[in-house]
């Protein structure tokens, strides 16, 4: 079953139980992934859902800490209560051994040496980790690697 579907089959199940959260939380998610169907004319792939799913994460995490820093609580938790519901749709997050394994292995597959490869092994890394790691973060151990 690909991930629209679960997500589909997920808001009946949420529409069943009157979880409100939920159900907007995924609804939302399919109208982002419906749209970029729409705007592309082609259906997504699960890698590509994926994708969309995590901006989606990055975006609410973006607005937490703007609501925190403005002392809006409320509206940072009802944004965390969404990131919760969104991420038990993406694939289980790699651990930091995982991360810097992989790191390793690209970086000697890619034959990197300098920063000036750093494009190169993270366009190699990016479909390795997509939706399991935060791309930001695998940047700077990448840099802290290639000086």
């Amino acid at each position: 079953m690909n991930l629209t579907d679960q997500l589909k089959d997920q808001m009946k199940v949420a529409m069943r139980a009157k979880d409100k959260v939920r159900l907007g939380t995924i609804r939302m998610a399919l109208a982002a992934i419906k749209q970029i169907e729409v705007d592309t004319r082609e259906t997504l792939t699960d890698e590509q859902a994926i994708a969309v799913l995590t901006k989606m994460v990055k975006q609410r995490r973006d607005s937490i800490s703007q609501y925190e820093a403005a002392n809006r609580p409320e509206l940072a938790q009802a944004e965390a209560e969404e990131v919760k519901v969104i991420e038990t749709f993406l694939p289980k997050p790699l651990t930091d051994d995982e991360i810097a394994a992989i790191i390793d292995a690209t970086i000697e597959q890619v034959g990197a040496a300098s920063m000036a490869d750093m494009g190169k092994v993270m366009g190699a890394l990016k479909s390795k980790v997509q939706g399991r790691a935060d791309m930001g973060a695998i940047g700077t151990l990448i840099r802290a690697k290639l000086k």
